[in-house]
């Protein structure tokens, strides 16, 4: 008698678009490199910092801003010359330092400039103020500057940019 087959003895042929593994060989190991396609940026170039993505907007200039209006000339021009003062203790300037609280420029061409230091017994806290009106005074087109010098908000590291943070290892 015959008998009917187990279905142990039945082989299937593959499908056509799958491969042939044969029992004693090991399938081919997936590479990193069938999974990028050549056109497409690498790993390490999408990671590295477009330098012209944000070109465009931050070397606009805004339109229409009077020169004592934020964004302004001469209101920029103060705030650079602010940027060239030094805490003695601390090389960062006083501006990315945090204790430049404001800045106004008025029509009359008037600087106000709000600021604060460290601590009230900073060792440069009877000159610094003077330092800040000078400097703010020396901008060309400033008629007069002024100086307010706060205790509230008190100052603290995080009223720093990050670039002074970065300065003093604190990122």
């Amino acid at each position: 008698m015959n008998k009917p087959s187990d279905e142990k003895d039945f082989v299937a042929a593959p499908a056509p678009n799958e491969a042939i593994v044969k029992p004693h060989e090991k399938p081919r190991r997936a590479r990193v490199d069938d999974a990028i396609d050549p056109d497409t940026e690498t790993p390490a170039e999408k990671l590295e910092r477009k330098r012209d993505y944000l070109e465009g907007f931050l070397a606009k200039k805004p339109e229409n801003v009077a020169p004592g209006e934020p964004g302004g000339e001469l209101h920029d021009a103060v705030i650079a010359a602010l940027k060239e003062i030094y805490d003695p203790e601390i090389p960062v300037n006083i501006y990315d330092l945090g204790l430049i609280y404001n800045v106004e420029v008025d029509e009359e061409c008037d600087a106000v400039i709000t600021m604060t230091l460290t601590t009230p017994h900073c060792p440069v806290a009877e000159t610094m103020p003077g330092e800040v009106e000078l400097r703010a005074a020396s901008v060309p087109g400033i008629r007069d500057a002024e100086v307010n010098l706060v205790w509230e908000p008190a100052w603290g590291p995080d009223k720093m940019s990050d670039e002074a943070r970065l300065e003093l290892g604190m990122l």
